[in-house]
């Protein structure tokens, strides 16, 4: 019973002093303070993006996905062209003659409602980006430490054996010697 709490408390020890070598090798980019917190306080998620978003936050996601395909450039396209011809073909009972002054109204609209859409996207895009890049830092210095702890038992053990080695070679030369 009593070695689980010492293996703990030897292992805390070791992660201490791995946290202590991996601030030395941060340090330049974060405070200790902000590396303790990261480790720390943190989570490492296994699913940054399943979240849950609002009806309009679905909707200009939707909007900027599809405002940024080739089907809507074909789509818009299709649907000025068929808006000149029409009107051209109409002339004097167009709905809106030559200058298509109402299509530019439209093309104006259009471009009014698209941007602030397509720019939401794209920052809850940055956002998801950016939990994404903390996230994958938090791993990589969590396995840092890993790594840095195995590395270090490695060692240790490749110490031991080579005093192993050095003890069965001494005490096969004395043996020898006898």
């Amino acid at each position: 019973m009593k070695k689980i709490p010492e293996r703990r408390g030897r292992r805390m020890k070791e992660n201490r002093k791995l946290l202590k070598e991996v601030l030395k090798d941060i340090q330049h980019d974060m405070t200790d303070e902000e590396v303790l917190n990261l480790l720390a306080d943190s989570k490492i998620s296994e699913s940054p993006t399943a979240e849950k978003y609002t009806l309009g936050q679905r909707a200009a996601d939707a909007i900027a996905k599809f405002a940024g395909s080739w089907a809507f450039i074909f789509a818009f396209t299709g649907v000025l062209l068929l808006w000149m011809v029409v009107n051209t073909i109409l002339a004097a009972d167009a709905f809106d003659p030559f200058p298509f002054i109402l299509l530019n109204l439209v093309l104006s609209c259009v471009a009014a409602i698209q941007a602030p859409l397509i720019m939401m996207s794209q920052n809850r895009q940055e956002e998801k980006d950016r939990r994404r890049a903390e996230n994958d830092y938090k791993v990589n210095l969590k396995t840092e430490i890993m790594i840095e702890d195995l590395y270090d038992k490695v060692n240790a053990i490749l110490a031991r054996q080579t005093a192993l080695e050095k003890q069965l070679t001494e005490k096969g030369e004395s043996a020898g010697q006898k």
